[in-house]
Formats: C-alpha cells, sequence, structure tokens
C-alpha cells in the first residue's frame, strides 16, 4: 500500500466519459485518483505514482490491454489490475486474469459495482504491501501493522514464521477468532520466496456455501443458474502466489475434495468444465475450529486435513498472554490517537486493570474494538475508565452450554452508530465488518428464540450444526442463560 495518507487508483482509459465516471464514484472517498490516457502514460506512471490499483481499458491507442497488463505485470506483479471492457471483448479480459489480472468490469460502468470491487481490489493490495512485522523489525519503525507481544507462546509463533516462510510447503494455523491469524499468514507471505507475486486471502466462512467452489475453482458459462459468463477462479488468478483460506473447516465435502486434489496435483477443473486447469499456489490455512476433532466426526476430510497440518501454528487466546496486553494497549493507543487526531498521553492505573482483568472472549480484534471506542469518548488526553465500554468495566460472566433458556429479547442494534463510528476511526473494512456484524445479529437472534437450542437455529438458518458451532464460535456468540455476542457485548437478555 502506498505511504500516502489515501490509497492511489490510477485510471487507465482514453475515453473522457469513463474519467468521469470514476472522478464522480469516488469524489467523497477517501481516494487518491490519477489519470492516464494512454498505454505509455501508464507505465511511465507506475514507478512514479505507485498505484495501489490499476484499472486498465482493455483498447488503448497505443497497445492492447493484454501487451499493457503484462508489461504492469512485469514492473510489479502485486498491483491489482482491473479491465475495463465492452461486451465483445470479455474472453480477452477472461485471458487477462487466467495471467494474474484482479478482475474486470463490462461497460456501462455500475457505480455501486465499482465501489465495491475498488474498495475489495485495495484491500487486495494491503494485504501484499502494508508489512506484517515481526518483533526484530519493530526498532525500524516501519509503517505497518506488527505481530506485537513478548510472552513465551508468541515467542514460538516468531520462531514458527521464521522457520517456515521460506520454505514452500503448506501451513495450518490455528487459534480462536480476533488472535491475529490473517496478520500471521501475511507475515509468512511477506517473508517468502513468493512475496513479489500475489497474496489472496479469501473468508471461507462469509461466502455462501454454493459460492465458494466458483469463487476458488472458477466456473464455466451457464454452470448453473445465473452463470451468464465464464468466471476464473481465485487459484487459477493467483498462479505463482499464495492463498490464504480463512475458516477452512467452512468447505463443504466437494469443495474439500478439489482442494485435496490441488494441493496433491495443482490441478483442477472450473465448476461445470471438463478442461483441466494446472496451476502453482502455495496455500495458507486457518481455522478457529478443532479440524481434528471434526476429522473425527466426519464434519471434515481426514485426509485434507492431513494435508494442510504439514506444518501448524497455534496462536494463544489473549487472556494467556500476560503483560502482553499493556504492550498491546501502549501500541493500539499510538496508532489510533494518530489516526484520530487525538492522542492518548497516559493510561490510568484503574484503566489498566480493568483491561487486563476483562477476559477478551474476542481476542486482540476485540481489545482494538475497545480501544478506538475508549478514545472516541475520550475527553482530555488522560485514558480514563469511564471512557471504556460498560461491558468492561463491569464483565459478565458467561458459560457457554447447548441449550438455555432465553428472556427478554434486546434493544434494535443501532447501525447508525455504529457505520459512523466506524467511518470516525478510518476503518478500511466497513463492509465486511458490517456483513459480520448482520451475521452475528441474525445468529443471536434465531439462536435466543430457539432457547439456545442450536440444531433447531441451524435448521431455522439453513446450515449444518457443525456450521452454526463454528460461526457461533468465530463471531463469539455465548450461551447461556442469555445468548449474547462478544463483539456489541450488550445484554441482549435485557
Amino acid at each position: 500500500m502506498s505511504m500516502n495518507d489515501h490509497p492511489i487508483l490510477l485510471v487507465v482509459d482514453d475515453e473522457p466519459a469513463i474519467q468521469h465516471a470514476f472522478r464522480r464514484a469516488f469524489r467523497d472517498e477517501p481516494i487518491t485518483l490519477r489519470s492516464a490516457t494512454t498505454a505509455a502514460e501508464a507505465i511511465a506512471a507506475i514507478p512514479t505514482v505507485h498505484p495501489d490499483v490499476v484499472v486498465l481499458d482493455v483498447h488503448l491507442p497505443d497497445a492492447t490491454g493484454l501487451e499493457t497488463f503484462q508489461r504492469i505485470r512485469d514492473v510489479d506483479a502485486r498491483i491489482p489490475v482491473i479491465l475495463v471492457t465492452g461486451h465483445g471483448t470479455t474472453d480477452l479480459a477472461i485471458e487477462a486474469i487466467s495471467g494474474g489480472a484482479y478482475e474486470y468490469l463490462l461497460k456501462p460502468l455500475e457505480l455501486p459495482q465499482l465501489r465495491e470491487l475498488i474498495s475489495r481490489a485495495i484491500r487486495s493490495a494491503r494485504l501484499m504491501r502494508v508489512p506484517a512485522t515481526l518483533p526484530e523489525d519493530l526498532p525500524a519503525a516501519k509503517p505497518g501493522d506488527a505481530l506485537i507481544g513478548r510472552c513465551p507462546a508468541m515467542q514460538d509463533v516468531y520462531k514458527a514464521i521464521g522457520r517456515v516462510a521460506r520454505q514452500d510447503v503448506t501451513v495450518l494455523i490455528t487459534g480462536e477468532s480476533g488472535t491475529g491469524k490473517e496478520l500471521v499468514a501475511r507475515a509468512i507471505y511477506q517473508h517468502s520466496k513468493r512475496d513479489a507475486k500475489p497474496f489472496l486471502a479469501i473468508n471461507c466462512a462469509a461466502i455462501p456455501e454454493q459460492l465458494l467452489e466458483s469463487e476458488l475453482f472458477g466456473h464455466e458459462k451457464s454452470a448453473f443458474t445465473g452463470a451468464d459468463r465464464r468466471r476464473i477462479g481465485k487459484f487459477e488468478q493467483c498462479n505463482g502466489g499464495s492463498i490464504f483460506l480463512d475458516e477452512i473447516g467452512e468447505m463443504t465435502p466437494l469443495t474439500q475434495s478439489k482442494i485435496l486434489r490441488l494441493i496433491q496435483e495443482q490441478r483442477f477443473e472450473r465448476v461445470g468444465g471438463d478442461e483441466t486447469i494446472q496451476t502453482n499456489v502455495r496455500l495458507i490455512a486457518a481455522t478457529n475450529a478443532n479440524l481434528e476433532k471434526m476429522a473425527d466426526a466426519g464434519d471434515f476430510r481426514k485426509d485434507l486435513y492431513f494435508r494442510i497440518n504439514v506444518f501448524s501454528i497455534h496462536l494463544p487466546p489473549l487472556r494467556e498472554r500476560g503483560d502482553d496486553i499493556n504492550l498491546l494497549i501502549d501500541h493500539f493507543l499510538r496508532r489510533f490517537g494518530a489516526e484520530m487526531g487525538r492522542p492518548v498521553r497516559e493510561v490510568a492505573g484503574e484503566t489498566r486493570e480493568l483491561l487486563r482483568a476483562y477476559s477478551w472472549p474476542g481476542n486482540v480484534r476485540e481489545l482494538q474494538s475497545v480501544l478506538k471506542q475508549a478514545v472516541l469518548q475520550m475527553s482530555g488526553a488522560a485514558l480514563l475508565p469511564e471512557f471504556l465500554p460498560p461491558h468492561v468495566r463491569t464483565p459478565a460472566s458467561v458459560t457457554p452450554e447447548e441449550s438455555a433458556e432465553v428472556s427478554n429479547p434486546a434493544d434494535p442494534f443501532d447501525w447508525e452508530t455504529f457505520v459512523t463510528q466506524e467511518i470516525a476511526t478510518g476503518t478500511d473494512d466497513l463492509y465486511a465488518r458490517s456483513l459480520e456484524r448482520m451475521e452475528r445479529e441474525v445468529l443471536v437472534r434465531v439462536l435466543r428464540h430457539t432457547g439456545g437450542n442450536q440444531l433447531q437455529a441451524a435448521k431455522i438458518l439453513g446450515i449444518t450444526r457443525g456450521s452454526l458451532r463454528t460461526k457461533i464460535r468465530a463471531l463469539g456468540i455465548s450461551i447461556s442463560k442469555e445468548v449474547w455476542s462478544d463483539d456489541d457485548h450488550t445484554d441482549v437478555s435485557g
């Protein structure tokens, strides 16, 4: 990611109407827009502008789209390139995506689709470019995301990353939701031999089961209802690079079998196709579920579990990391204070005691959320206990059970406040966080309706009980005499 305040989008198109459409689409967005009208201008701009994402028209006056795309990849293969194409040139765009382009858009451009795609591409660029630094890197004060911690368990994590990063083997990262598994995956990628090639991250739990196989392997035209054109999947698109599959335990048996074959042979077929595609990707997987127990129960293929568990790294929960919490508090307060223009000069002793006493069921991700909220609430330069959310000041004790009596529904979730606070914190993944929040709300309300009965809840939701259990763990939902979520920590029993 560029080191400017905002990500940089380079639009390469000789049509003034297209350039105008982009200016209109992103005039209120925190994105710096740059333009080029020829292939020569675009290639010259890459090393000086350092774009995070490039949007490239396939028909330019001085070169074809494929030629220009290949020249951009020769400069930096990590830049996500989105092609803009007319209906008659989609085959060319598909060929480019097979060669590593990020995606393509059909003219005329639809602004909501445009914004969503650019947002995803910027996040993809960030995963590749923003350093995921290890402790020995910290004195250099490089901007980026740091793995913070000195406890013995975290020292083991750093050593494991160092041992495996440059070995081209499959890695399985385990740990509770919010412990930082994606950050470890990025550190492995950025210290690997494939660090100049693309890195794509897919959350298997966030994509509907019927679409995940297509997302990973692509599909042929008419492969299923709504498949109006061929789609290139992530494994084909990321040839030569690394793919991070988060929550791999959420895959259907069919997708698991295709992943197994891909690991063994680096080959697959698109959905609805019989052409064998050869690829070369490194797989990094993560889960907050116990895959070994799932395999014993028949919910996950044992042979796939053995294949992805070649080298495993376990991230400890925050409650077991001792004094690391103080390091994390200071790190995040420096970061959020600078981002929001509210420097925190002192943390009251009582505030630290409350933060240390809390159990952090959502781990480091929850700590970040709590500290962001506290900085927003803060007046003055000292972080006092009253600025912490109520659930941290007076935590409740909850024991998960299979079923429970639930009463007194919670107040409706305040979406306006949620979105306003997220924007104020400078978030770059509001869409994903909103979807996660919505999913959590639905699950909590259905579980409350069923009195905590997971079998009934799974039937209402239309998912398997194993999938529901995984989502409950991933989303930090606890079931006892109340059903509540660790993200908002409002008492949903009233």
